[in-house]
């Protein structure tokens, strides 16, 4: 905790979210076609896709994964609003932390009603691409309102947020340089945050365009001979997926690496005096 205090800290939420995103499409490939498929029909020769919340693991993955993928977005829009408040509004880590219970409570809580909404209404289908479950992708109306729209929002309001405190940061470096005053350090953290705002916003405007040519395509799904581009659900996979690489390459820095060696020693010196005395 004292490596990453705030604005920095969103980053180690975000990094353990894309991780269970991760862990959730790797059981989707290990598993195949196992959870997204019905085998009541294989002794006619063919499977059926799962829709509902009828099969255990189809249901649990899809929670894990709309969950935490829905969490990832907040935790961004927090850090685009904690890198704000540091740099636009003047807060001090202090101040920030102070409101990190309401931090907590929206990144937690807004996912959790949203996924307990969609398994209410059923809106859990299989995805045979991926070998996981997930919402709308049968019905266009679902992927709207639970996918597309709140994708958009989070992008919009965390994009917002980030340019004010870009706009603030060069203010700031102005004043420093007419004073004199070095802004090495400032120009460092500026670098930084602008690198790992475009590694997030440009994956995340792709899955958007992603989406809405998956809609498109379905709104003419029974115009043949119309068949979907393969490549463009790969690149959403992909671009789902990239956040969590870039945010992890923000994490495993020399001084991170440094802590948990620290940590591992203390760790094993207690044990060592344990089994001493």
């Amino acid at each position: 905790m004292k490596r990453f205090s705030y604005p920095e800290r969103p980053i180690i939420f975000l990094s353990g979210c894309y991780t269970m995103v991760a862990i959730a499409y790797i059981a989707g490939f290990l598993l195949e076609d196992k959870v997204v498929c019905n085998e009541r029909f294989l002794q006619e020769g063919y499977k059926t896709v799962v829709q509902g919340t009828k099969k255990e693991g189809c249901t649990f993955l899809f929670m894990m994964l709309y969950f935490f993928s829905m969490a990832s977005s907040i935790w961004w829009v927090i850090l685009s609003l904690t890198w704000f408040l540091a740099a636009g509004m003047k807060w001090g880590h202090e101040a920030i932390e102070a409101n990190s219970q309401y931090f907590h409570l929206a990144a937690w809580a807004v996912p959790a009603i949203k996924t307990i909404t969609i398994l209410a209404v059923g809106q859990v289908d299989g995805d045979i691409l991926s070998g996981v479950c997930f919402v709308g992708i049968n019905n266009v109306d679902a992927l709207r309102g639970f996918v597309l729209a709140p994708l958009f929002v989070y992008l919009f309001i965390g994009t917002s947020f980030l340019l004010a405190g870009f706009v603030s940061l060069f203010r700031i470096r102005t004043i420093m340089k007419h004073d004199g005053t070095k802004t090495e350090k400032l120009e460092k953290l500026m670098v930084r945050i602008g690198i790992f705002s475009v590694l997030y916003t440009v994956p995340a405007t792709i899955v958007i365009a992603c989406y809405f040519y998956e809609q498109a395509f379905r709104e003419h799904v029974h115009h043949p001979p119309m068949t979907p581009d393969f490549t463009v659900f790969m690149i959403k996979y992909l671009m789902t997926l990239i956040v969590g690489i870039t945010s992890g390459f923000w994490i495993w820095s020399g001084k991170t690496l440094n802590s948990w060696r620290k940590f591992y020693t203390r760790l094993t010196n207690s044990k060592q005096g344990e089994t001493t005395v």
